[in-house]
């Protein structure tokens, strides 16, 4: 059964904290080009950066460039977002979602900058973009027993870049 909570408790705060991995999906208010006049959702996966948490009902992370910038995009449509974190462990399953709306600033105006820099590799496979912030509206916490157990190995390494899969 999921638990709904309106912020951000200690025990999804431990998930969050100890997560090489989180996925962002969102989409912009006035986007209606897809099915049924919603716009197509966009979903990334987010690795080599934490998520921080700023507050019960805030967190932010180091966006780096590479793909589309859709995220930045649909904030700057107050579209809603998701944060989903899992639990990959063997002993812990569980999922962490964070619902809310982003937005974004520059790296070099914000006073966020030696936050999110903190925990970000020495030498990161991508440029930094700039920051996403996100206010967090509620959470909801769930089983994540379909999730498989996977052991983290490293970061990405620039010599780690492939094309095999791209068009």
């Amino acid at each position: 059964m999921a638990g709904v909570e309106h912020e951000i408790t200690e025990k999804q705060a431990a998930l969050i904290r100890n997560s090489h991995v989180f996925f962002i999906a969102s989409i912009g208010s006035e986007l209606t080009d897809g099915p049924d006049g919603v716009g197509p959702v966009n979903l990334s996966p987010k690795g080599g950066t934490p998520l921080h948490i700023l507050g019960p009902n805030r967190v932010a992370y180091l966006d780096f460039g590479g793909s589309g910038n859709e995220t930045a995009r649909h904030a700057s449509l107050n579209g809603p977002a998701t944060i989903m974190i899992c639990s990959f462990e063997q002993e812990e399953a569980a999922i962490v979602r964070l619902y809310g709306k982003t937005t974004t600033e520059s790296i070099q105006d914000s006073e966020l900058e030696a936050i999110v820099r903190n925990g970000v590799g020495d030498d990161p496979i991508m440029r930094d973009r700039q920051i996403v912030v996100m206010d967090v509206e509620r959470t909801m916490t769930s089983c994540g027993y379909t999730i498989p157990v996977m052991d983290f190995v490293r970061e990405r390494r620039k010599e780690d870049r492939g094309r095999r899969y791209k068009t």
